[in-house]
């Protein structure tokens, strides 16, 4: 029985290109991936996936309002395109309902799904679709990476002008310059020793 998987990490734990390496041995073996993106995340191009060691690759966008069960029976059964699997990345973009439609086709099509994506935000609060896909997944696994000291990254911590941000938007899109993968400990440090700088 196909399964519905989410896999997570901090930025920097190389999501993306393990999204990308996943695709291709399902293609070595000769199985049929599609590959799928938010909309929101359109940093590398609107329909690009791009892993920081530069691995690319062109993905069918997902946008807001987009019905992910419709787009897949559009192409399987109005298009006669075969898919044997589903791969996203960016996941945590996702609404609510789009997770719903990713489950309901791991159960009514028995098509695996393999979601990619962050756990929380730079405040440490889940993103709803990652919140709903820890409700849903039949696999949950944490893609690891490391903060500064040694210790596992945990936070995505925003940077603007070399300080950490708290207060903003949930969404920001930005790469190494504007986030820092960093363990809770280091984070609430920085923040302590920039407010008693600050003041």
């Amino acid at each position: 029985m196909a399964k519905l998987y989410f896999k997570y990490g901090a930025m920097g734990s190389s999501k993306s290109a393990q999204a990308l390496i996943t695709k291709f041995n399902y293609e070595e073996r000769g199985m049929s991936v599609w590959l799928i993106k938010p909309a929101t995340d359109d940093r590398d191009g609107v329909d690009i996936i791009k892993s920081r060691i530069g691995l690319s690759e062109r993905a069918d966008v997902v946008r807001p309002k987009d019905d992910i069960k419709a787009l897949y029976e559009e192409k399987t059964e109005n298009k006669g395109e075969k898919i044997d699997v589903i791969i996203s990345d960016e996941c945590q973009f996702f609404s609510e309902e789009q997770i719903d439609q990713l489950r309901y086709l791991v159960d009514t099509y028995d098509v695996p799904v393999l979601c990619f994506g962050l756990r929380t935000d730079f405040l440490t609060h889940l993103f709803p679709g990652s919140l709903r896909l820890f409700e849903l997944a039949d696999s949950i696994t944490e893609i690891k990476t490391i903060c500064e000291c040694g210790k596992k990254a945990t936070v995505n911590a925003r940077i603007s002008n070399g300080k950490i941000v708290t207060k903003g938007e949930q969404v920001f899109l930005g790469g190494n310059d504007s986030y820092i993968a960093m363990c809770h400990s280091c984070w609430k440090k920085r923040i302590a020793e920039e407010e008693n700088g600050a003041g």
